[in-house]
């Protein structure tokens, strides 16, 4: 049997005639209004009539909003400009339902949104637009008096003293016009979501955090800071607050506040005081809900000579000699987060020069650094690193930075740049520097054109840095043989250990330390790499002309009471710490072998002791 519309069932009753029924349409068209609003609206049926003939339609209840209390926590699960936008009305959970008065009870896209926003099941109720309009600013206005009450009692978080604005970043002009309203009336409410976003990027810029993590969990929201490298909670946030949190970080990153199924990108400026931190927003959709990543780029932090970064004098010097060649190319490799664009910069601020034309392609531009041309890739607008490449070099380079190779295309311009009379400078995403040469033939560089555009390849890494609070213990004989594993001969009798204090957060660790292992391309390299990259054929001329390895570089920061070696471990695979190379071949070996199984030559507690031994010695690869 087919289903009465509404307007039909109350013809049948009497309480509406024909003409009346036909005019209510022609008032419907153009216009976003149903039916029984009209008709409330017009009174030609008393209310209590028309909800009876609303239910019979719909098969959905009716709760009246007028006078109803909706539960605080249910509300805060809920967004407000959710609540306006939709037409809906969260009240109270009953089990694991979540009952909710819409003016659309039956529109199942948005009972799907609020199920994934919330994470409960909806059970829908029907009420009028206008009930619902008033009862959302009404219950939503009483959330917002219960926390200033609360703040009051001293239940808010302390105040720092620190005045912080949010500078909108769109390009749009429409789009910053409207998240600038909206900022404006949310930082008036002072709601809960917005404080706490102001409270956890005071505190990460306190700590010097280099990234914000918002990780939703079951039953709690975990809020993560990376500190030197590494990640360590900073605080967790009710779960229920978890979708308020995270909308009020996608309206200062410009990013769509109703799309929760997909990832996006976006960013925004924190300015406190004269201080400027450019903040990257990455959001992905996980089980519990949005996790959050924010990158926190200082926008004119303070470039650091080689030596503050930890250079030894000899890598410091050579890297001088590299980046004042009137040609080139420079790689620094190593992974995410080893500070590969902070050494660039570096060797960019001693090259900054009036009669220097330098031009930088990045994504994104991390420091603005004076009289130096920084460009941003724009993938979307075709601006990519190839594109920049070929147009930078009809604007006479003298110096052009690489943000990264990524593909043969810009591997290929970048090397015939560094041929033609341009320094270059680029970063790879490799283990140690030997390996950005295999990098490079992946990637279909021929072996001569590396030979011939490349002189030099910077391998590094970060390290954290011992506390002021570090004492020094007695070595025991179980951590002397974890120092010799590491490759030192003879342990020290004492060593620096971290402590802990306050000024450190309890970790004993507090700032970062480059090691670094930097191959330069001479003419003995060259000549092995044109005959062949063979990696030991690389690593014993190099070796041969000086270059020491990252891990060597790490044991003389661990000897000077820098770092420690669990820090070491932590940073450097241990397959290359616990390696060395055979005195007379060059081959990289365990020092756990007696022997070397490529030369025959017998070697001793520091390395080889020069003399050949039979194949049969050789085939003894006995542990030691």
């Amino acid at each position: 049997m087919k289903r009465k519309k509404l307007g039909e069932i109350l013809q049948d009753r009497g309480h509406i005639s024909a003409e009346e029924l036909q005019q209510l349409f022609k008032e419907q068209e153009g216009k976003m209004v149903r039916l029984g609003e009209l008709i409330l609206e017009r009174g030609l049926v008393d209310k209590a009539t028309l909800v009876k003939a609303l239910e019979e339609v719909s098969r959905v209840p009716y709760l009246d909003c007028s006078t109803i209390q909706c539960d605080d926590a249910v509300l805060q699960s809920i967004p407000k400009p959710m609540a306006v936008r939709l037409d809906i009305l969260p009240v109270r959970l009953e089990q694991s339902r979540l009952i909710v008065v819409m003016a659309e009870p039956q529109n199942v896209a948005t009972i799907n949104e609020l199920r994934f926003t919330c994470g409960k099941d909806i059970s829908p109720r029907f009420g009028f637009r206008a009930e619902i309009q008033s009862a959302i600013v009404r219950s939503y206005d009483h959330i917002v008096s219960t926390a200033s009450a609360r703040q009051t009692a001293n239940e808010a978080p302390q105040e720092t003293g620190i005045e912080m604005e949010f500078i909108s970043t769109s390009s749009r002009q429409a789009n910053r016009e409207a998240i600038q309203e909206i900022q404006a009336e949310l930082n008036q409410r002072k709601t809960p979501a917005v404080q706490l976003v102001s409270e956890i990027i005071k505190k990460a810029m306190e700590k010097q955090a280099s990234d914000i993590h918002i990780e939703p969990q079951a039953t709690m929201t975990v809020v993560r800071i990376r500190v030197d490298g590494v990640l360590r909670e900073l605080e967790t946030v009710a779960r229920n607050i978890q979708n308020s949190l995270v909308s009020r970080i996608k309206i200062l990153s410009d990013m769509d506040i109703a799309e929760r199924r997909a990832p996006q990108d976006g960013r925004f400026m924190v300015a406190v005081g004269q201080r400027r931190v450019d903040m990257r927003v990455s959001t992905l959709p996980t089980q519990y809900g949005e996790k959050v990543v924010m990158r926190l780029l200082e926008a004119s932090a303070p470039i650091l000579s080689f030596a503050d970064l930890g250079f030894p004098p000899d890598v410091a010097d050579r890297m001088r000699q590299l980046i004042a060649q009137p040609q080139g190319m420079l790689l620094v490799t190593g992974p995410t987060g080893s500070g590969k664009s902070t050494t660039l910069y570096s060797a960019l601020n001693v090259l900054r020069k009036p009669a220097v034309n330098i031009v930088t392609v990045e994504d994104p531009v991390e420091y603005a650094l004076p009289g130096i041309n920084q460009v941003h890739v724009n993938t979307r607008a075709g601006l990519t690193f190839s594109s920049c490449l070929r147009s930078i070099l009809r604007q006479d380079p003298n110096v052009i930075m690489v943000g990264e190779i990524r593909d043969l295309e810009t591997a290929e311009i970048a090397m015939k740049a560094a041929q033609t009379g341009h320094m270059v400078l680029s970063t790879l995403h490799t283990n140690d520097s030997i390996s950005a040469v295999a990098r490079l033939l992946d990637l279909g560089i021929p072996e001569y054109l590396i030979a011939s555009s490349v002189t030099g390849i910077l391998a590094q890494r970060l390290l954290r840095k011992l506390c002021a609070c570090h004492s020094h213990k007695e070595v025991t004989p179980e951590y002397g043989e974890r120092l010799a594993a590491a490759g030192w001969i003879q342990p020290p009798d004492r060593i620096a250990s971290p402590e802990g204090c306050a000024a450190c957060d309890h970790t004993g660790y507090k700032g970062r330390v480059g090691i670094y292992e930097l191959l330069m391309i001479d003419e003995s390299v060259r000549a092995v790499l044109r005959g062949g990259y063979k990696p030991e054929l690389v690593r014993t001329a190099a070796r041969a002309a000086g270059m020491r390895r990252m891990q060597d570089d790490a044991l003389e920061k661990i000897k000077a009471g820098v770092t420690t070696v669990e820090e070491v471990v932590r940073v450097v695979p241990m397959e290359a710490l616990s390696s060395s190379g055979c005195d007379r071949c060059g081959y990289e070996l365990p020092p756990a072998y007696r022997f070397c199984p490529y030369c025959g030559t017998r070697r001793g507690p520091g390395g080889s002791d020069s003399h050949a031994v039979s194949s049969l010695d050789v085939a003894e690869r006995v542990l030691s």
